[in-house]
């Protein structure tokens, strides 16, 4: 048979013999195209990789290319006066927002006697009317009137065998706890102490003074501290700074400061006593010693680190500073203004609606992939398959 293949390989035409060639040559081309393809998506799934890349790609991020360092002199001293606008650009948006800050603290006034009406039905000194109590909620659009007064007669026997709790108990506890980044902070010592929080306030900085807003945890009187306002301030710039000024994208928070909380005597939930063996070394004595510890807890956001002169801080510092910062936003944009939501769970169901959404444009972009595949015509489903195991006797 080897001879026989080697007459007819030696009687064909050379040209039928680069065919020939040519096929190999692009099978082969296919084969490797498909394990290229397959490893590029191995690697794209392996979090390690695609985390340094995204550390090479932060590293790449405006860092010249070498386009500019080939333009003509000329160009360059254009490029230049381009830049120079781009500086006046970034002094008018600093105005912007300075504006921007204005229109808040107007507004706030607005809406302040709402807020101080919901703190009033929290804390069980206003009783809204009837009127002011509807609302027609999306599941009862389609109930039948009489479906409706059932409804109505089943809560009210509920109720009248219940005590008449006062306003809206654990308001403020139920809003922290519904929210990750703020539940994470507490503790279950907290708890008890957030109980007593009745409602938080933004101030913002007056006219003319540098820009900033402060947080006020309004506490009724208790047990544990005499304070009956906690506060938390946060100074912000809304400035290029000189030395990097295309870096500046709005206002940003520089420095926050807390305040000292007047714990009663045996009360204070940010400190814990530990007790500690020690032996003597010559005399071979053991004693106990009682130490005070710093503990983990809510109240530990009214003392956050102090930024130095220098502004140097250590890594612990600063990651403690930037989540304080991103708390302290959150409260005054989302949970002050909407507080009510985060009680019931509706903006926290708005939140989770946003990252479904998400992960349906990555099916989607999935499904583009595949229909691009079926769609090639040098595309072959038989090499992308896996292999089905090799079945081996026992």
């Amino acid at each position: 048979m080897a001879d026989i293949d080697n007459k007819d390989q030696a009687e064909m035409d050379p040209a039928d013999m680069e065919d020939v060639e040519e096929v190999e040559e692009e099978e082969t081309g296919e084969d490797e195209n498909s394990k290229a393809r397959q490893l590029t998506v191995q690697m794209m799934q392996n979090p390690q990789i695609l985390a340094a890349l995204q550390e090479r790609l932060d590293g790449l991020n405006g860092s010249p290319s070498g386009y500019m360092e080939s333009l003509p002199k000329v160009v360059k001293r254009r490029v230049n006066a381009l830049k120079n606008l781009q500086v006046k650009c970034a002094h008018i948006e600093a105005k912007f927002y300075e504006e921007v800050h204005e229109l808040e603290r107007k507004y706030a006034a607005l809406y302040q006697p709402l807020f101080d009406k919901r703190s009033d039905i929290v804390k069980a000194a206003y009783e809204p009317t009837d009127e002011e109590c509807e609302w027609k909620a999306d599941e009862e659009e389609e109930l039948t009137d009489e479906m409706k007064e059932k409804a109505k007669l089943e809560e009210e026997k509920k109720d009248e065998e219940k005590e008449d709790p006062k306003g809206i108990p654990e308001f403020w506890l139920t809003v922290f706890k519904n929210v990750d980044l703020l539940s994470e902070m507490l503790q279950e010592h907290d708890e008890s102490i957030l109980k007593h929080l009745q409602d938080i306030k933004v101030k913002f900085s007056d006219p003319g003074q540098p820009m900033s807003f402060t947080l006020e945890f309004l506490f009724e009187a208790n047990e544990f501290f005499t304070n009956t306002v906690l506060t938390k301030t946060y100074k912000m710039r809304s400035e290029p700074d000189e030395t990097d000024p295309f870096s500046f994208d709005g206002p940003e928070i520089m420095c926050c400061t807390g305040c000292t909380i007047d714990w009663t005597k045996g009360k204070n939930v940010t400190l814990k006593t530990i007790k500690k063996k020690q032996k003597h070394k010559g005399r071979g004595t053991v004693r106990t010693v009682t130490k005070t510890v710093p503990n983990d807890s809510f109240f530990n956001f009214f003392t956050p680190p102090e930024v130095p002169e220098t502004g140097d801080l250590d890594e612990d510092s600063e990651a403690v500073l930037a989540a304080d910062f991103e708390i302290g936003h959150f409260i005054r944009e989302r949970i002050v203004p909407r507080a009510v939501l985060y009680f019931t769970g509706e903006a926290i169901e708005d939140d989770d609606d946003d990252y479904d959404e998400e992960g349906e444009e990555a099916d989607d972009e999935e499904g583009e992939e595949e229909a691009d595949e079926e769609n090639d015509p040098d595309y072959d489903p038989k090499k992308d398959a896996v292999p089905p195991a090799e079945c081996k006797q026992q």
